[in-house]
C-alpha cells in the first residue's frame, strides 16, 4: 500500500501547489476551491494508505524482487448480482432532484435511500442469492 499512498500524496502535493498558483494568478476562487478540494481528497486516502501501510507486513505486490508466484494465492468471494446499488443511486438521484425542483422529491428519495440501505446490508450478512 506503500506505493498507492506516494501516488495519492504526490497528487495531493500538485493539487495544492496548483491551487496556491492559481489562486494568485488568476484570482478566481471557485477553480482554487476545487483544486484545494482535490488536494484534499487525495491527502485523506493517502494518509489513510500510508498510515496503513507502516503497520503492515509488506505485500508481494509492494517488493520490487517478488516473483509472479508469491502473488499468486486464493482470490476469494465476490458478491452477486444485486438491485440494491441501482437503488441506492435512484435514491441520491432523487435527493440532488429535490434540491432543484423541490422538497417534495426529498421523501422519496430519502425512502429509496433508506431502502437499499437495509436492503444491501441484509442481502451482506445472508450472502445474497448466489
Amino acid at each position: 500500500m506503500r506505493t498507492e499512498a506516494k501516488v495519492l500524496l504526490s497528487l495531493g502535493l500538485f493539487f495544492g501547489v496548483m491551487s496556491v498558483v492559481y489562486w494568485n494568478w488568476g484570482h478566481e476562487n471557485a477553480g482554487s476551491v476545487m483544486m484545494f478540494a482535490g488536494m484534499l481528497l487525495c491527502f485523506v486516502p493517502g494518509s489513510y494508505y500510508y498510515w496503513w501501510s507502516r503497520r503492515m507486513r509488506a505485500r508481494p505486490e509492494d517488493d520490487p524482487n517478488a516473483t509472479q508466484a508469491q502473488g499468486a494465492g486464493v482470490v476469494g468471494a465476490f458478491p452477486g448480482t444485486s438491485i440494491w446499488p441501482f437503488t441506492l443511486g435512484m435514491g441520491a438521484f432523487f435527493v440532488v432532484l429535490a434540491l432543484v425542483f423541490g422538497i417534495w422529491f426529498l421523501i422519496p428519495g430519502l425512502g429509496l435511500v433508506v431502502w437499499a440501505l437495509f436492503g444491501g446490508t441484509a442481502e451482506g450478512r445472508r450472502g445474497g442469492t448466489h
